[in-house]
């Protein structure tokens, strides 16, 4: 592969709606770094630590390999040292957390660098329940954000992260859909930027 390739791997336990938003905007594309030279960017592999996600197929179905790496019962640290092994022997530029339900440890913040996409206004609403947190709460917007992944909970540095205003008598479900949405737009920008690039 190129030296002008960049290679990410993806992690996600569910449905993969994101990660094949990250394959239809930056898999085997062309951007520019700050150099202006052109730096291509290739998704090598997703990795699942649930094996009854519906994202799993959907990721053959795009021609990348699909890992599969069960969590249940195993001990944090335990399955993150088996995740990190099978990760390094991509030697990705990034790891790209894509709806990946898992706290990592330091074993793997040591080891990986990684970003994660949260649906709220990071430092509000951490956690699984986020959307509704948000949606329920007295600020008159939402948000989202894309953050490095630290050993505490969505609290790593802000990558880029946006507001979503909220509209008056909007129900939970169509909230939750304009979050997906923005979600779909900030994600791979930040990718490119936590990157360096532009496009071309």
């Amino acid at each position: 592969m190129s030296q002008n390739t960049l290679r990410l791997v993806v992690l996600f336990s569910g449905n993969g709606t994101n990660m094949l938003n990250l394959i239809d905007k930056l898999h085997n594309k062309v951007f520019l770094d700050s150099q202006n030279v052109e730096r291509r960017i290739y998704i090598s592999v997703c990795f699942c630590n649930n094996p009854h996600a519906k994202g799993i197929e959907r990721v053959k179905e795009h021609g990348i390999e699909c890992v599969i790496i069960p969590s249940k019962g195993k001990a944090r640290e335990e399955f993150d040292k088996e995740l990190v092994t099978q990760i390094k022997a991509f030697k990705p530029n990034l790891c790209v957390l894509s709806g990946f339900m898992r706290i990592l440890t330091s074993h793997f913040t040591a080891h990986l660098k990684a970003l994660n996409i949260h649906p709220s206004f990071l430092p509000l609403h951490k956690g699984a329940h986020a959307i509704e947190q948000s949606f329920e709460s007295s600020e008159d917007f939402g948000g989202v954000s894309v953050h490095w992944v630290s050993e505490e909970l969505d609290s790593g540095e802000i990558i880029l992260q946006e507001k979503l205003p909220k509209i008056s008598g909007e129900s939970l479900a169509e909230f939750e859909k304009r979050i997906h949405k923005l979600e779909y737009e900030l994600f791979p920008k930040a990718i490119l930027h936590a990157l360096g690039l532009r496009q071309n």
